[in-house]
Formats: C-alpha cells, structure tokens, sequence
C-alpha cells in the first residue's frame, strides 16, 4: 500500500474537496502525498447515484494530485462508530502510515460527518495498541499511530484552532469541487433541488473561505480544529 504523509477522510464523496481541498493541494505543492479515504459512496444523495459519485470523485482525484483514493462501502447515513468499522480504518491508518490525519468535523448538519469523526479519531487511537491485531492484504500489519489529527470545517460555522492560507488555490479548489457535476449547481439537471445545488452555495463556500482568510490577513483560508494543544520549536512558524 502506499505510504503517505496526509490521509484524509471524509464520510462521503465530496466532504474532503470542500472542507479541505486547498491544503491539500498546498501541501502535494510542496512535496507531500496525500491520499484520501471515502467512508461512504454517498448513495443516499438526492442527486445522482453511487455510480456517478465515484466517477466524479476520480475526476476530481486527478485533479487534485492524490497519491490513491479509496472507498470504505460503509452504509451512507446509517453507518455505526462500532468494532467492525473501526477495525477497517485501522486497517488503512497501518497500511498507509500518515504523520497527519484530517477527517470531518466533530460535530454538523450532516450526522455522518459528527459520526465519522468519532470513528476516525477511535481508530487513529486505537491502531497504536499492540494487543489488536490486524492483516490486510494477506499481510500481518504493524502498529501504528499518527502524529496528529485535525478536522476540517464544514456546514456548521465552527471555531477554527488555525487557519491555512489557501489563496494560490482557490481557483483550483472550485474546480475540483465543480468535478461533482451531479450535487453542485447545474441549471440543466432535471432532479429535485438541494441545499448545495443551489447557485448560491457554491458562492458560500467561497465567501466562507474568504471570511477565514481575513483573519489571517490573506484572500483565501481553510480552518481546522484540533483535540489537543498545538505546539511549534519556532514562533515565525506561526506567522
């Protein structure tokens, strides 16, 4: 399996480009892989089908330079924080091996993003303890806990920890979500509309980012939030 230096998780196809998108292509800017692990196909999405969803999420893969993209098969909109679910991310956080993961936020509009987030930061924890074995691949895995582990921001307007200048790519953060041509605004689909095929949310996503971005004193920015206190070896890190 490919070993990364990020690993993102998002409950559905899509949650990953729109909360956290532009620092991901940040950090593959700056040498960094990045991988991405879809929980569910998002087959109970208004619009669309699960078939769809998956060729749009490849599209907007290329896009954005990811080192590999998977998909759990987890029940959208049912799906549980328990052993077996926990025990399949395990699997990949050992395969994979990332000093950082990003996951959804811990609580928000859609109940599989608060899920999902529970799931993640169990399995981050629990992919360190010897005494739980896995194999993947037909390979005995070692353990393995990453360093850290912050959630993007979504729907809910959530206090960020920090903020991540994201002005060179915003542009392309808006194209690699447009990839999902079925759930975004498309004034020729003939589906029922939704809170994000509107033309209006597309513009928020953009004014959210610009709204962070402000208090950072640059045009553009993404926000996360974290379970514990951050710590730098230098303050003009911080700038």
């Amino acid at each position: 399996m490919n070993k990364v230096d990020i690993l993102a998780f998002g409950a559905h196809p899509d949650d990953v480009e729109l909360g956290c998108a532009g620092t991901i292509l940040l950090q593959i800017s700056l040498g960094y892989k990045v991988g991405v692990i879809d929980l569910t196909k998002g087959e109970l999405g208004t619009r669309g089908t699960s078939e769809i969803r998956m060729q749009e999420s490849e599209i907007a893969s290329k896009k954005m330079g990811l080192s590999f993209r998977d998909n759990l098969e987890f029940l959208d909109g049912f799906f549980q924080n328990n052993k077996k679910n926990q025990l399949e991310v395990i699997k990949r956080i050992r395969a994979h091996r990332p000093s950082i993961v990003l996951c959804n936020a811990i609580c928000d509009r859609h109940p599989d993003h608060g899920r999902a987030a529970e799931i993640i930061y169990d399995a981050c924890f629990l992919s360190g303890l010897e005494k739980i074995k896995t194999t993947f691949n037909g390979v005995n895995q070692k353990v393995f806990r990453p360093q850290v582990l912050y959630n993007y921001i979504q729907y809910n307007d959530d206090k960020p920890d920090f903020i991540i200048d994201i002005s060179d790519f915003m542009n392309q953060k808006m194209d690699i979500i447009k990839s999902y041509v079925s759930q975004f605004y498309n004034p020729a689909s003939k589906e029922s509309a939704t809170l994000i095929s509107k033309k209006s949310f597309l513009e928020l996503v953009k004014n959210r980012n610009a709204d962070l971005g402000r208090f950072i004193s640059v045009e553009y920015a993404e926000g996360f939030t974290t379970h514990r206190y951050m710590g730098t070896k230098n303050l003009f890190n911080l700038i």
